[in-house]
Protein backbone atom coordinates (compact mmCIF):
# COMPACT_ATOMS: atom_id res chain seq x y z
CA UNK A 1 0.00 0.00 0.00
CA UNK A 2 2.77 2.39 0.90
CA UNK A 3 4.59 1.78 -2.43
CA UNK A 4 1.39 2.25 -4.42
CA UNK A 5 0.73 5.55 -2.60
CA UNK A 6 4.31 6.70 -3.38
CA UNK A 7 3.89 5.71 -7.03
CA UNK A 8 0.68 7.69 -7.31
CA UNK A 9 2.56 10.75 -6.16
CA UNK A 10 4.98 10.51 -9.10
CA UNK A 11 3.79 12.83 -11.85
CA UNK A 12 2.40 11.03 -14.88
CA UNK A 13 4.87 12.86 -17.11
CA UNK A 14 7.82 11.32 -15.24
CA UNK A 15 6.32 7.87 -15.55
CA UNK A 16 5.89 8.33 -19.31
CA UNK A 17 9.46 9.59 -19.63
CA UNK A 18 10.74 6.54 -17.76
CA UNK A 19 8.77 4.23 -20.03
CA UNK A 20 10.19 5.94 -23.12
CA UNK A 21 13.69 5.66 -21.70
CA UNK A 22 13.29 1.95 -21.12
CA UNK A 23 11.91 1.44 -24.63
CA UNK A 24 14.87 3.32 -26.08
CA UNK A 25 17.26 1.15 -24.08
CA UNK A 26 15.55 -1.96 -25.47
CA UNK A 27 15.68 -0.62 -29.04
CA UNK A 28 19.38 0.11 -28.77
CA UNK A 29 20.00 -3.32 -27.30
CA UNK A 30 18.07 -4.99 -30.12
CA UNK A 31 19.91 -2.89 -32.70
CA UNK A 32 23.28 -3.96 -31.28
CA UNK A 33 22.20 -7.58 -31.32
CA UNK A 34 21.03 -7.29 -34.93
CA UNK A 35 24.31 -5.67 -35.94
CA UNK A 36 26.25 -8.45 -34.24
CA UNK A 37 24.20 -11.07 -36.10
CA UNK A 38 24.78 -9.28 -39.42
CA UNK A 39 28.51 -9.07 -38.74
CA UNK A 40 28.60 -12.78 -37.88
CA UNK A 41 26.76 -13.60 -41.12
CA UNK A 42 29.18 -11.46 -43.16
CA UNK A 43 32.20 -13.01 -41.47
CA UNK A 44 30.87 -16.51 -42.11
CA UNK A 45 30.09 -15.67 -45.75
CA UNK A 46 33.50 -14.09 -46.36
CA UNK A 47 35.34 -17.11 -44.96
CA UNK A 48 33.11 -19.67 -46.70
CA UNK A 49 33.24 -17.88 -50.06
CA UNK A 50 37.03 -17.55 -49.96
CA UNK A 51 37.44 -21.22 -49.01
CA UNK A 52 35.12 -22.53 -51.74
CA UNK A 53 36.51 -20.16 -54.35
CA UNK A 54 40.05 -21.39 -53.64
CA UNK A 55 38.84 -24.99 -53.89
CA UNK A 56 37.19 -24.35 -57.28
CA UNK A 57 40.28 -22.57 -58.61
CA UNK A 58 42.50 -25.46 -57.49
CA UNK A 59 40.22 -27.99 -59.20
CA UNK A 60 40.20 -25.97 -62.42
CA UNK A 61 43.98 -25.53 -62.46
CA UNK A 62 44.58 -29.26 -62.11
CA UNK A 63 41.53 -30.53 -63.98
CA UNK A 64 42.98 -33.32 -66.12
CA UNK A 65 39.85 -35.46 -65.96
CA UNK A 66 36.14 -35.04 -66.48
CA UNK A 67 35.53 -36.11 -62.86
CA UNK A 68 37.58 -33.24 -61.42
CA UNK A 69 35.91 -30.82 -63.79
CA UNK A 70 32.44 -31.97 -62.73
CA UNK A 71 33.46 -31.61 -59.09
CA UNK A 72 34.53 -28.03 -59.86
CA UNK A 73 31.19 -27.38 -61.59
CA UNK A 74 29.29 -28.78 -58.60
CA UNK A 75 31.23 -26.68 -56.08
CA UNK A 76 30.84 -23.62 -58.29
CA UNK A 77 27.09 -24.14 -58.25
CA UNK A 78 27.24 -24.33 -54.45
CA UNK A 79 29.26 -21.11 -54.40
CA UNK A 80 26.57 -19.39 -56.46
CA UNK A 81 23.90 -20.62 -54.03
CA UNK A 82 25.93 -19.28 -51.11
CA UNK A 83 26.03 -15.86 -52.76
CA UNK A 84 22.32 -15.95 -53.60
CA UNK A 85 21.46 -16.75 -49.99
CA UNK A 86 23.60 -13.86 -48.73
CA UNK A 87 22.47 -10.96 -50.92
CA UNK A 88 20.26 -9.41 -48.22
CA UNK A 89 23.13 -8.56 -45.85
CA UNK A 90 25.94 -7.88 -48.33
CA UNK A 91 26.90 -4.35 -49.33
CA UNK A 92 26.47 -3.50 -53.01
CA UNK A 93 30.25 -3.30 -53.59
CA UNK A 94 30.88 -6.69 -51.94
CA UNK A 95 28.05 -8.25 -53.96
CA UNK A 96 29.46 -6.87 -57.19
CA UNK A 97 32.96 -8.18 -56.47
CA UNK A 98 31.65 -11.68 -55.71
CA UNK A 99 29.43 -11.73 -58.79
CA UNK A 100 32.37 -10.77 -61.01
CA UNK A 101 34.48 -13.49 -59.39
CA UNK A 102 31.77 -16.05 -60.23
CA UNK A 103 31.61 -14.85 -63.84
CA UNK A 104 35.37 -15.37 -64.17
CA UNK A 105 35.13 -18.85 -62.67
CA UNK A 106 32.29 -19.76 -65.04
CA UNK A 107 34.42 -18.62 -67.98
CA UNK A 108 37.40 -20.64 -66.72
CA UNK A 109 35.17 -23.70 -66.34
CA UNK A 110 33.94 -23.35 -69.92
CA UNK A 111 37.53 -23.06 -71.18
CA UNK A 112 38.65 -26.18 -69.32
CA UNK A 113 35.73 -28.12 -70.76
CA UNK A 114 36.81 -27.11 -74.25
CA UNK A 115 40.41 -28.10 -73.51
CA UNK A 116 39.34 -31.56 -72.37
CA UNK A 117 37.42 -32.11 -75.61
CA UNK A 118 40.04 -31.45 -78.33
CA UNK A 119 38.42 -33.75 -80.88
CA UNK A 120 35.11 -32.02 -80.54
CA UNK A 121 36.70 -28.62 -80.96
CA UNK A 122 38.57 -29.79 -84.09
CA UNK A 123 35.33 -31.10 -85.61
CA UNK A 124 33.64 -27.84 -84.66
CA UNK A 125 36.19 -25.80 -86.61
CA UNK A 126 35.86 -28.05 -89.63
CA UNK A 127 32.09 -27.68 -89.60
CA UNK A 128 32.49 -23.93 -89.35
CA UNK A 129 34.75 -23.90 -92.39
CA UNK A 130 32.26 -26.00 -94.36
CA UNK A 131 29.44 -23.69 -93.32
CA UNK A 132 31.41 -20.67 -94.51
CA UNK A 133 32.04 -22.36 -97.88
CA UNK A 134 28.38 -23.26 -98.34
CA UNK A 135 27.39 -19.69 -97.50
CA UNK A 136 29.56 -18.38 -100.30
CA UNK A 137 28.17 -20.87 -102.82
CA UNK A 138 24.58 -20.51 -101.74
CA UNK A 139 23.33 -19.91 -98.23
CA UNK A 140 20.09 -21.42 -96.99
CA UNK A 141 17.11 -19.19 -97.83
CA UNK A 142 15.90 -16.90 -95.09
CA UNK A 143 19.16 -17.02 -93.09
CA UNK A 144 21.18 -13.78 -93.38
CA UNK A 145 24.95 -14.12 -93.84
CA UNK A 146 25.46 -12.16 -90.62
CA UNK A 147 23.72 -14.91 -88.66
CA UNK A 148 25.86 -17.61 -90.26
CA UNK A 149 29.05 -15.69 -89.52
CA UNK A 150 28.39 -15.36 -85.79
CA UNK A 151 26.68 -18.68 -85.14
CA UNK A 152 29.86 -20.70 -84.61
CA UNK A 153 32.39 -17.99 -83.86
CA UNK A 154 34.67 -18.17 -80.82
CA UNK A 155 34.23 -15.35 -78.33
CA UNK A 156 37.42 -13.21 -78.41
CA UNK A 157 39.24 -11.98 -75.33
CA UNK A 158 37.42 -8.96 -73.96
CA UNK A 159 37.62 -6.26 -71.34
CA UNK A 160 36.20 -6.49 -67.82
CA UNK A 161 32.43 -7.04 -67.71
CA UNK A 162 32.32 -9.42 -70.64
CA UNK A 163 31.17 -12.98 -70.44
CA UNK A 164 34.24 -15.12 -71.00
CA UNK A 165 35.90 -16.96 -73.84
CA UNK A 166 33.74 -20.00 -74.52
CA UNK A 167 31.89 -20.62 -77.80
CA UNK A 168 28.96 -18.37 -78.69
CA UNK A 169 25.96 -18.32 -80.96
CA UNK A 170 23.59 -15.48 -81.77
CA UNK A 171 22.60 -12.76 -84.22
CA UNK A 172 24.27 -9.54 -85.36
CA UNK A 173 23.66 -6.50 -87.58
CA UNK A 174 19.99 -7.17 -88.40
CA UNK A 175 16.92 -4.98 -88.66
CA UNK A 176 13.14 -5.62 -88.50
CA UNK A 177 13.35 -9.42 -88.37
CA UNK A 178 11.90 -12.22 -86.22
CA UNK A 179 14.82 -14.38 -85.03
CA UNK A 180 14.67 -17.71 -83.18
CA UNK A 181 16.95 -20.34 -81.73
CA UNK A 182 15.76 -23.66 -80.37
CA UNK A 183 16.87 -25.57 -77.28
CA UNK A 184 19.19 -27.88 -79.24
CA UNK A 185 21.12 -24.84 -80.54
CA UNK A 186 21.34 -23.04 -77.19
CA UNK A 187 21.97 -25.63 -74.51
CA UNK A 188 24.71 -24.32 -72.20
CA UNK A 189 26.15 -22.08 -74.92
CA UNK A 190 26.91 -18.37 -74.63
CA UNK A 191 24.50 -16.20 -76.64
CA UNK A 192 25.67 -12.91 -78.17
CA UNK A 193 23.16 -10.48 -79.68
CA UNK A 194 24.59 -7.25 -81.03
CA UNK A 195 23.57 -4.30 -83.21
CA UNK A 196 19.93 -5.29 -83.66
CA UNK A 197 17.17 -2.82 -84.52
CA UNK A 198 13.39 -3.39 -84.26
CA UNK A 199 13.84 -7.17 -84.07
CA UNK A 200 11.99 -9.82 -82.11
CA UNK A 201 14.31 -12.50 -80.72
CA UNK A 202 12.99 -15.74 -79.19
CA UNK A 203 15.47 -18.03 -77.48
CA UNK A 204 13.89 -21.34 -76.44
CA UNK A 205 16.07 -23.39 -74.13
CA UNK A 206 18.79 -23.05 -71.51
CA UNK A 207 21.84 -20.94 -72.48
CA UNK A 208 24.83 -20.55 -70.19
CA UNK A 209 25.11 -16.76 -70.57
CA UNK A 210 23.36 -14.04 -72.57
CA UNK A 211 24.75 -10.71 -73.77
CA UNK A 212 22.73 -8.01 -75.56
CA UNK A 213 24.55 -4.93 -76.85
CA UNK A 214 23.67 -1.99 -79.08
CA UNK A 215 20.03 -2.98 -79.52
CA UNK A 216 17.22 -0.52 -80.25
CA UNK A 217 13.47 -1.10 -80.26
CA UNK A 218 13.86 -4.87 -79.84
CA UNK A 219 11.84 -7.51 -78.02
CA UNK A 220 13.91 -10.32 -76.48
CA UNK A 221 12.33 -13.43 -74.97
CA UNK A 222 14.71 -15.92 -73.41
CA UNK A 223 14.42 -19.17 -71.48
CA UNK A 224 16.31 -19.68 -68.19
CA UNK A 225 19.98 -18.61 -68.34
CA UNK A 226 22.22 -20.64 -66.02
CA UNK A 227 24.48 -17.75 -65.04
CA UNK A 228 24.60 -14.13 -66.22
CA UNK A 229 22.65 -11.77 -68.46
CA UNK A 230 24.47 -8.59 -69.51
CA UNK A 231 22.93 -5.56 -71.29
CA UNK A 232 24.86 -2.62 -72.68
CA UNK A 233 24.06 0.39 -74.88
CA UNK A 234 20.41 -0.59 -75.43
CA UNK A 235 17.30 1.57 -75.71
CA UNK A 236 13.52 1.22 -76.08
CA UNK A 237 13.62 -2.56 -75.65
CA UNK A 238 11.39 -5.10 -73.92
CA UNK A 239 12.99 -8.18 -72.37
CA UNK A 240 11.81 -11.32 -70.59
CA UNK A 241 14.80 -13.06 -68.98
CA UNK A 242 15.44 -15.52 -66.14
CA UNK A 243 18.97 -15.78 -64.73
CA UNK A 244 21.22 -15.90 -61.68
CA UNK A 245 22.43 -12.34 -62.10
CA UNK A 246 21.61 -9.36 -64.32
CA UNK A 247 23.87 -6.39 -65.09
CA UNK A 248 22.76 -3.41 -67.14
CA UNK A 249 25.11 -0.68 -68.42
CA UNK A 250 24.41 2.48 -70.42
CA UNK A 251 20.84 1.52 -71.23
CA UNK A 252 17.66 3.63 -71.24
CA UNK A 253 13.87 3.39 -71.60
CA UNK A 254 13.77 -0.41 -71.36
CA UNK A 255 11.24 -2.73 -69.69
CA UNK A 256 12.52 -5.98 -68.18
CA UNK A 257 10.32 -8.87 -67.08
CA UNK A 258 12.73 -10.58 -64.74
CA UNK A 259 13.38 -13.76 -62.77
CA UNK A 260 16.67 -13.40 -60.90
CA UNK A 261 18.04 -15.25 -57.89
CA UNK A 262 20.51 -12.53 -56.83
CA UNK A 263 20.04 -8.78 -57.31
CA UNK A 264 19.94 -6.86 -60.58
CA UNK A 265 22.58 -4.16 -61.05
CA UNK A 266 22.15 -0.98 -63.12
CA UNK A 267 24.87 1.52 -63.94
CA UNK A 268 24.75 4.65 -66.12
CA UNK A 269 21.11 3.88 -66.93
CA UNK A 270 17.79 5.74 -67.01
CA UNK A 271 14.15 4.82 -67.52
CA UNK A 272 14.58 1.13 -66.64
CA UNK A 273 11.37 -0.59 -65.48
CA UNK A 274 11.09 -4.02 -63.86
CA UNK A 275 8.28 -6.58 -63.56
CA UNK A 276 8.14 -10.33 -62.80
CA UNK A 277 9.07 -12.82 -65.53
CA UNK A 278 5.92 -14.02 -67.33
CA UNK A 279 7.05 -15.60 -70.61
CA UNK A 280 6.30 -19.29 -71.04
CA UNK A 281 6.61 -21.97 -73.70
CA UNK A 282 6.39 -25.79 -73.92
CA UNK A 283 9.16 -27.54 -71.94
CA UNK A 284 10.16 -24.38 -70.03
CA UNK A 285 9.93 -26.44 -66.81
CA UNK A 286 12.53 -28.82 -68.21
CA UNK A 287 14.79 -25.90 -69.11
CA UNK A 288 14.49 -24.42 -65.61
CA UNK A 289 15.49 -27.76 -64.14
CA UNK A 290 18.48 -27.95 -66.49
CA UNK A 291 19.54 -24.39 -65.64
CA UNK A 292 19.76 -25.01 -61.90
CA UNK A 293 17.79 -21.83 -61.12
CA UNK A 294 15.55 -21.81 -58.06
CA UNK A 295 12.12 -20.84 -59.44
CA UNK A 296 10.80 -20.12 -55.95
CA UNK A 297 13.33 -17.31 -55.53
CA UNK A 298 12.83 -14.13 -57.53
CA UNK A 299 14.40 -10.79 -56.54
CA UNK A 300 13.05 -8.95 -59.59
CA UNK A 301 12.38 -5.75 -57.62
CA UNK A 302 15.62 -5.77 -55.57
CA UNK A 303 17.90 -3.58 -57.70
CA UNK A 304 21.26 -1.94 -56.99
CA UNK A 305 22.04 1.31 -58.81
CA UNK A 306 25.78 1.95 -58.70
CA UNK A 307 25.17 5.61 -59.60
CA UNK A 308 22.81 6.18 -56.68
CA UNK A 309 24.26 5.80 -53.20
CA UNK A 310 21.46 7.34 -51.11
CA UNK A 311 19.80 4.48 -49.24
CA UNK A 312 16.85 6.49 -47.92
CA UNK A 313 15.82 7.92 -51.31
CA UNK A 314 14.74 5.77 -54.27
CA UNK A 315 16.90 5.87 -57.38
CA UNK A 316 15.36 7.93 -60.22
CA UNK A 317 17.00 5.66 -62.81
CA UNK A 318 14.76 2.61 -62.37
CA UNK A 319 11.23 1.86 -61.21
CA UNK A 320 8.58 -0.85 -60.88
CA UNK A 321 6.43 -1.27 -63.98
CA UNK A 322 2.78 -0.61 -62.99
CA UNK A 323 0.63 -3.74 -62.95
CA UNK A 324 -1.79 -2.34 -65.54
CA UNK A 325 1.14 -2.12 -67.99
CA UNK A 326 2.37 -5.70 -67.52
CA UNK A 327 -0.22 -7.47 -69.67
CA UNK A 328 1.91 -8.13 -72.75
CA UNK A 329 1.05 -10.65 -75.46
CA UNK A 330 4.41 -12.30 -76.03
CA UNK A 331 3.41 -14.33 -79.10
Amino acid sequence: MESQRDLSLVPERLQRREQERQLEVERRKQKRQNQEVEEEKRDFFTAAFARERAAVEELLEGAESVERLEEAASRLQGLQKLLNDSVLFLAAYDLRQRQEALVRLQAALAERRQELQPKKRFAFKTRRKDAASSTKVGAAPGIPPAVESIRDSPLPHKAEGDLGSSWVCGFSNLESQVLEKRASELHQRDVLLTELSNCTVKLYGNPNTLRLTKAHGCKLLCGPVSTSVFLEDCSDCVLAVACQQLRIHSTKDTRIFLQVTSRAIVEDCSGIQFAPYTWSYPEIDKDFESSGLDRSKNNWNDVDDFNWLARDVASPNWSILPEEERNIQWD
